[in-house]
Order: C-alpha cells, then sequence, then structure tokens
C-alpha cells in the first residue's frame, strides 16, 4: 500500500533528522484541549520518525505545574501564558517554543438534539437559562474554557441560576462525555475538546462579545532527556498535514 499524502509530509518534514535523534523514546505532556489531535499526530509521527512518544493528557494549568516543580519530561503542549512562564523561569528552553494553534470556547448538543441559537449574548442566555442542566469546566480546577466561563454567566447575569445546575466533568475530563450520556443538555469547553467526543454536535463558538480565544504552544522542558527529538515533534505540528488535522478538530492552526 503506498503511503498516505500525510505520510508523505511527515517524511518531508522529518528527513532532516540526525541519526543519533532516531528511537527515542519521548515522553510529552499535553493540555486535553489538543488530545484528540495529538492522538492522531503521534500515531503518523511515530511512524514516520521512528520515536516513540508516551503522552500524559491533562489540564494545561496543571501540566505546566508539573514541570514547574521540576518533573521530568521532553516535551510541553500547553496554553502560551503558561509557556512564557515557564520560559521565563528556565524551566523551559529558551527559543524551543512554538505556537501551533489558537482554540475558542464552544457550545455543544447531543447529535441529533435540537440547536437553540446562541449567535448573541441574549440568545445564549435564553438557551442557557432553559436548559436543564449544563457541563462547563470546573474553574476551581484553573481550565482556561472553565474559568472562562464563569466570567461570561456572571457578565450575563445568570451565575446563580446556571450554577444551580451544572454538572461539572472530574478534573482533566471532557464535559461532552457528560453530553453523550444523557446528563446535561448543553456542554461548553474549548472547541478541540468538544469535537473529540464521538456524538456530539458543535453549535458554535460563543458569542464574540463573550468569546476567549487560548493559543496552545509546544516547548522542550530543561528537563529533557531526549530535546532533539521533542524538537522534531514540535517543527511536524507545525506541518500542512499537522494543520489539516488541527482544523478538522476546530482548531485554528498558525
Amino acid at each position: 500500500m503506498k503511503p498516505s499524502f500525510r505520510k508523505v509530509l511527515a517524511l518531508v518534514a522529518l528527513c532532516g533528522l540526525a541519526p543519533a535523534t532516531l528511537a527515542a523514546e519521548i515522553r510529552a505532556l499535553s493540555t486535553i484541549a489538543l488530545q484528540s489531535v495529538m492522538e492522531e499526530l503521534v500515531h503518523d509521527f511515530e511512524k514516520a520518525s521512528g520515536h516513540k512518544v508516551n503522552v500524559a493528557f491533562g489540564l494545561g494549568v496543571a501540566q505546566a505545574k508539573r514541570i514547574q516543580e521540576g518533573e521530568a519530561a521532553d516535551f510541553l503542549l500547553g496554553p502560551r501564558g503558561s509557556v512564557d512562564a515557564l520560559l521565563k523561569s528556565g524551566k523551559l528552553v529558551q527559543g524551543s517554543d512554538a505556537s501551533v494553534a489558537r482554540s475558542s470556547v464552544g457550545v455543544a448538543v447531543r447529535k441529533g438534539a435540537p440547536r437553540p441559537d446562541i449567535s448573541s449574548p441574549e440568545a445564549l442566555k435564553r438557551t442557557l437559562l432553559a436548559a436543564k442542566a449544563v457541563s462547563y469546566s470546573n474553574p476551581a480546577f484553573g481550565g482556561a474554557s472553565g474559568v472562562h466561563f464563569a466570567k461570561v454567566i456572571e457578565r450575563l447575569g445568570i451565575a446563580e441560576e446556571i450554577r444551580a445546575k451544572t454538572k461539572f466533568p472530574p478534573e482533566g475530563g471532557f464535559t461532552a462525555r457528560l453530553l453523550v450520556a444523557g446528563e446535561v443538555d448543553l456542554a461548553v469547553q474549548q472547541t478541540g475538546e468538544l469535537l473529540a467526543t464521538p456524538g456530539v454536535e458543535l453549535l458554535g463558538p460563543l458569542p464574540t462579545d463573550l468569546q476567549s480565544v487560548t493559543t496552545f504552544a509546544a516547548a522542550v522542558p530543561a528537563t529533557a532527556r531526549q530535546p532533539e527529538a521533542a524538537r522534531a515533534l514540535i517543527k511536524y505540528l507545525q506541518t500542512p498535514a499537522a494543520a489539516a488535522v488541527m482544523k478538522a478538530r476546530g482548531l485554528e492552526p498558525m
């Protein structure tokens, strides 16, 4: 079987690897906002490069904290703000970072369910109030979408009503899984996180006036044992092949 166009692009992107970097085992920490993207791209990267990538997924803030506390890793993918803070503190290798994607906060329903209007702040307010149950990331865990959405419902003047019918996912979990299970009517999270769960339909992003866009960046920790292999993975995340996967998952590649 001929290799796919994506595999060809991956091989081209990686053709400059030095033999000493082959067959490395990369220990990676990644935000769940790009979990579905990383699961697909890591598979292609491993096939093309010969490297092995072991990825631990979690909230971006929590993953950054692991690096800040000195945990050994070769690769970090998280919110640009967290990456910049780690660069400043010397926990990441200067010059190793690259912004790879942007994500907006979206709202989803179960596949086949009615599609209420969220096109304006007032429409979103009506839709949230009409829902029997809503899920968004617990802001206490520090996830970007959860912290932002808590501010959105405050701004709309419906925080008390929405909190009374909110079901939070576990830390580092997907709100859309509660949606598919029938426990909530609406799920709010980063668009990439919502689309990572089969059986959901994206209503769209939050209205522009209420939106928050997060940039995600990758970098090599100062504790990396396989820095060159990690740099190759970062380079791969910037290829046209990777960009196509990101777009399909509701992200804006950079």
